[in-house]
């Protein structure tokens, strides 16, 4: 097996994981999940909601997304940030394509690699992140393990 497909099958395997870890969120409008991998080891994991010591309600009344609302990415990074490890050189896994201001976030942290398994409407945070040199990867999921 080439290095190249040893690679997709890696990163196929922690998009799973990173679709598993999403369903931890208590969000009903979307569940997005991430894990950050260094020397094929998982350093960090996250998936989105609310603060420590918040309700674990996403969304308001009308159904929207309470402005407080932590991104799967932004929780893994603040946990790997909070522990005696750090994201210099690794991957992001992230069911979801990253928004703008995980863009930044992931940029700071030294995150040299992100790969995400959904199309998001919105281009802006793979296109900053590419104009940054961060190496940005789609892999569209298996069929089996939607």
């Amino acid at each position: 097996m080439e290095q190249e497909d040893k690679q997709l099958v890696l990163d196929k395997r922690y998009l799973r994981m990173a679709r598993i870890w999403s369903e931890n969120s208590y969000c009903t409008r979307r569940k997005v999940g991430a894990l950050i991998v260094k020397d094929q080891m998982i350093i960090s994991d996250g998936y989105n909601g609310t603060p420590s010591g918040f309700e674990n309600v996403c969304e308001d009344e009308s159904g929207l997304t309470k402005p407080y609302v932590l991104h799967a990415e932004a929780n893994a990074i603040t946990k790997v940030a909070c522990s005696g490890n750090n994201s210099d050189g690794a991957t992001i896994y992230i069911t979801a394509s990253p928004c703008v201001e995980c863009a930044k976030l992931i940029i700071q942290s030294k995150i040299k690699r992100v790969v995400y398994g959904e199309e998001y409407r919105l281009t802006d945070g793979v296109d900053l992140l590419r104009r940054a040199g961060i190496e940005v990867e789609f892999v569209a999921p298996d069929k089996e393990s939607v």
